[in-house]
């Protein structure tokens, strides 16, 4: 089984998200604290093949790049290290934080798990993941 791993990053914690094994839809996989998610991405890997990660591209509305994009940067950079014959690819990330909130409204999250901003990380990288998986799908709808 082999599967794409979507990555919200965060200063703080990481969101990942994983595709099924036909690569077709994208689910919720944990929340990290962002220094250990490369251990926990070999932890993984161990039981599970990663063929592509797909990390989330901030952008700002006046197309300047956030600040966090230097430390995405960063991480990016200890990913290849870690992962040498792993692809990464960016996917657009705006509203991705917005849209979680709003997923956790619409399915009657209760006030105390709309406010862990671990869950919002994880529905993060689920949506940038399935953004991926939509934007590069060869079936017509």
């Amino acid at each position: 089984m082999a599967v794409l791993i979507g990555i919200d990053f965060g200063k703080k914690r990481t969101g990942l998200a994983h595709t099924d094994a036909k690569q077709i839809i994208a689910s919720g996989l944990t929340t990290v604290e962002t220094h250990k998610a490369l251990s926990f991405l070999l932890d993984y890997q161990k039981e599970t093949s990663i063929i592509k990660f797909v990390v989330g591209q901030p952008k700002q509305k006046d197309g300047n790049r956030p600040e966090i994009e230097a430390d995405i940067l960063l991480f990016i950079g200890r990913l290849k290290k870690t992962f040498p014959t792993v692809p990464i690819v960016r996917q657009d990330e705006r509203f991705t934080s917005k849209m979680a909130f709003s997923s956790l409204i619409q399915t009657g999250a209760n006030k105390k798990t709309r406010k862990d901003k671990a869950v919002i990380d994880e529905i993060s990288a689920t949506l940038i993941l399935q953004s991926y998986l939509i934007s590069n799908s060869k079936l017509v709808l």
